[in-house]
């Protein structure tokens, strides 16, 4: 059971005034992850594929743009999910291949057996209102899958779920794509997604598209502030080149740093929070710079929010490549 129609791929190009203005390309089989602050146009992106927003979509050979919602060949996960309150989970699932035409009995059976693969066969009775969090996710997709669409489009699929549980669905979800003939867009805030279920990443920024590449080649090259931010990396304009480096290459002191090999800046402590064993720093500096410290390096420098500090990392630490396209 693949899970999905076979497609040639997707063209979308989305043109929404003061919103986003946006081309996109995805192949037969591809997870595309569209990552960007809030605000970027990256929801309206998913809706123009739906149909709900005006955009030229292009599904394989057949031209999408001017189809009703009903005769698009698609999956889509919502933030709040939007189950079906007075239906049970596998009334839910059984629902998207009823409306296709399929006999209640065999679109039964298939919701039993999208259920099952998602581990929730013992909860086919239950109502959403009895579903926890990561359950009610689940069901959601499984729901999205069970009609076998061409287009699979997830927006914030982790959204609002406990850590632990966003990580297990993640897993999970990434198993169930691979097995995905079609096509798949997830819309996302957090890196974290982009870099272990996505094939290409297509950050929106402002409305535009600002980079595209795979994972790896826009985790080491950001071209946006925010998704250096997102990544955990630290991003500065030095002449024409940009100069990367990660928060625990920074050496944070009271005092100036000595020596010609270290760029160095200055500036307060905005704030201090976990970061595993460490502290993360985030200090105004010409521009907002991420430092981590370990907690006894904190309590001896005295360090807290409204500290001036300055901040230095050698020359060998930092990855520098052309700042052409970087934005703000």
């Amino acid at each position: 059971m693949g899970g999905g129609a076979v497609t040639d791929g997707l063209r979308v190009d989305v043109d929404l005034p003061g919103r986003v203005r946006a081309e996109l390309e995805a192949a037969a089989g591809e997870v595309v992850v569209l990552i960007g602050p809030n605000g970027a146009g990256k929801s309206s992106v998913l809706q123009a594929v739906a149909g709900v927003e005006p955009g030229a979509v292009r599904v394989g050979a057949t031209d999408w743009t001017h189809l009703p919602v009903p005769a698009r060949r698609v999956g889509y996960v919502v933030q709040d999910r939007s189950l079906f309150p007075h239906l049970t989970a596998l009334q839910n699932v059984a629902f998207g291949p009823r409306a296709r035409g399929r006999s209640r009995r065999d679109a039964e059976r298939t919701a039993h057996e999208w259920l099952a693969r998602f581990g929730l066969a013992d909860l086919a009775d239950r109502r959403p209102d009895r579903l926890s969090g990561g359950q009610a996710q689940r069901v959601a997709i499984a729901r999205a899958l069970a009609t076998e669409p061409e287009v699979l489009l997830l927006d914030e699929p982790f959204a609002g779920l406990d850590v632990g549980v966003a990580a297990a669905l993640r897993v999970e979800l990434a198993r169930h794509l691979r097995d995905f003939a079609g096509v798949t867009l997830l819309v996302t805030h957090d890196a974290i997604d982009a870099l272990t279920l996505a094939d290409r990443v297509v950050v929106l920024d402002e409305g535009r598209v600002a980079q595209a590449g795979t994972p790896a080649d826009v985790s080491a090259h950001p071209r946006t502030r925010h998704v250096a931010r997102l990544v955990g990396l630290n991003v500065v304009t030095a002449g024409d080149d940009l100069v990367a480096f990660r928060p625990d290459a920074v050496v944070v002191s009271p005092r100036e740093p000595q020596g010609s090999s270290r760029l160095r800046w200055h500036g307060p402590v905005a704030s201090m929070t976990p970061h595993g064993d460490a502290v993360r720093l985030l200090v105004h500096a010409e521009q907002d710079l991420l430092a981590d410290v370990t907690p006894g390096a904190a309590a001896e420098l005295g360090l807290e929010p409204g500290r001036e500090v300055w901040l230095s990392v050698k020359a060998t630490a930092v990855r520098r490549y052309a700042a052409d396209t970087m934005r703000p």
